[in-house]
């Protein structure tokens, strides 16, 4: 794999848009919309299964909001454009001032300037050491088949 394709997924955090909800060519979009297709005016079966099947389906409305925004958003990854994840995300404009593909290759890694909460800060540093152990390349052949979630 060249350098380019591996960048078109892996972020410069080091959190792999391809796996996320809101990637435009992403498995999750994709599948969502197949789901959304075969479900078809299932909404309206949603309604009478409530009482002859299972009350579960009281939550279909809820499921079908979720699954239309999965088909919806529509993100070309954090290195095209601004995150539609994480809307306090400092990572691209830094590393795009500092001139690095990935934060483990600035001086001030870790750092405080990324704006993720605690769960994310600790998975952005512990991403970004593996980057730096086996090198972007390896590190995408690595993730690249697990679920980002």
């Amino acid at each position: 794999m060249d350098k380019k394709e591996y960048l078109e997924y892996i972020s410069p955090c080091g959190l792999h848009c391809g796996k996320c909800f809101a990637f435009k060519d992403g498995d999750i979009r994709k599948l969502s919309m197949q789901l959304k297709e075969n479900l078809g005016n299932f909404e309206t079966y949603a309604k009478r299964f409530e009482t002859i099947i299972d009350p579960v389906f009281e939550n279909y409305k809820s499921f079908k909001e979720m699954l239309d925004y999965f088909t919806t958003v529509e993100c070309g990854g954090c290195r095209k454009e601004e995150c539609k994840f994480f809307k306090n995300c400092n990572v691209r404009s830094c590393t795009e001032n500092k001139n690095v593909e990935f934060c483990y290759e600035c001086s001030e890694f870790p750092c405080d300037h990324t704006g993720f909460d605690e769960n994310l800060y600790k998975r952005y540093v512990s991403i970004n050491k593996r980057i730096k152990e086996i090198g972007p390349n390896e590190y995408y052949q690595e993730i690249k088949d697990i679920p980002r979630y």
